[in-house]
């Protein structure tokens, strides 16, 4: 009886119509949390409402002329891109270098991988934490360090400037794990019967790295640079927790600076206008890079 019934659930799940059915809770899921939160962003952004009460008023695209003249959103422009593709870069570039490390097999192997990735596991805010008590004016762990050898404190977060390069280190230091782990797959499944046919026409190190490393590594590169890119660009909560943006906008993002429009300023349709700026950004930049690292791409 049981492989009766076994049998014709099987039939079913083969049918082509079955299996459209099966689309569809993934569909409703999607369009209930995905398209129609994003659709009403759009209808918000071209309204005057401060995010909670009824009354919400027409102003058209007086929003988005607000955001582009709006000398704090450039700011806000400027360093999202310095978080996007200042952490891509060298999450990418000290990523690949532990994966090679790593491929060698070398002593304490497992190790140096669990330490690596240890970050990527905790939460982007507690991690702004942690290092906020290292960069902190008052009893940071690195002045504590600097008054102990009579030095001068230095106000680490005041400077806007720096403060943005000391976000993308902190943000590099805690997904470089995930590029890694993307590369020591990759280079692991490269056969090393190309290197070895390198090895003996005489090919050096640096030769078989740029004309078999990389070019069979594009997949992965492609996907770390997509993935660490899209992150970097939305990157909100490293900078919540270690400057809230500040000082003023300084080290602010467009994620940050919606926050801040929205639940401090009350201002929900310029909040929505930036947000859709925000996103159309992101995918301009991540479609044509993966356009881009996709070209690159070799067949094995």
């Amino acid at each position: 009886m049981f492989q009766v019934i076994h049998s014709k659930i099987a039939k079913i799940a083969d049918s082509p119509s079955a299996l459209n059915i099966l689309y569809i809770p993934a569909l409703l899921m999607f369009a209930i949390f995905i398209f129609l939160p994003f659709f009403q962003g759009i209808v918000i952004s071209f309204m005057e409402w401060d995010g909670y009460s009824a009354n919400q008023i027409w102003v058209g695209i007086n929003k988005y002329i607000n955001v582009f003249t709006d000398p704090n959103f450039y700011t806000a422009v400027k360093n999202t891109f310095i978080y996007g593709v200042g952490s891509t870069l060298f999450q990418n570039v000290f990523g690949l270098m532990f994966a090679l490390l790593l491929d060698r097999n070398t002593t304490g192997e497992k190790v140096v991988r669990t330490l690596v990735y240890l970050p990527a596991i905790i939460s982007g805010l507690i991690m702004g934490y942690i290092w906020y008590f290292f960069f902190s004016y008052d009893g940071g762990a690195i002045n504590d360090i600097l008054a102990l050898f009579g030095k001068e404190q230095i106000d680490w977060l005041a400077s806007g400037s720096r403060s943005v390069w000391i976000i993308t280190g902190v943000n590099t230091f805690q997904y470089l794990g995930i590029s890694m782990i993307m590369y020591l797959a990759g280079l692991q499944n490269i056969s090393r019967d190309y290197y070895e046919a390198a090895d003996i026409d005489g090919a050096s190190y640096l030769s078989k790295f740029s004309n078999i490393t990389i070019p069979l590594l594009m997949p992965a590169i492609t996907v770390s640079v997509v993935t660490n890119l899209i992150g970097g660009l939305k990157l909100f909560d490293v900078i919540a927790a270690l400057t809230g943006g500040g000082p003023g906008y300084e080290s602010a993002s467009i994620s940050t600076m919606i926050y801040q429009m929205y639940f401090v300023r009350q201002d929900a349709g310029y909040a929505a206008a930036q947000g859709n700026i925000m996103f159309i950004i992101i995918a301009v930049i991540s479609i044509w890079a993966l356009k881009f690292l996709r070209s690159k791409e070799v067949e094995i």
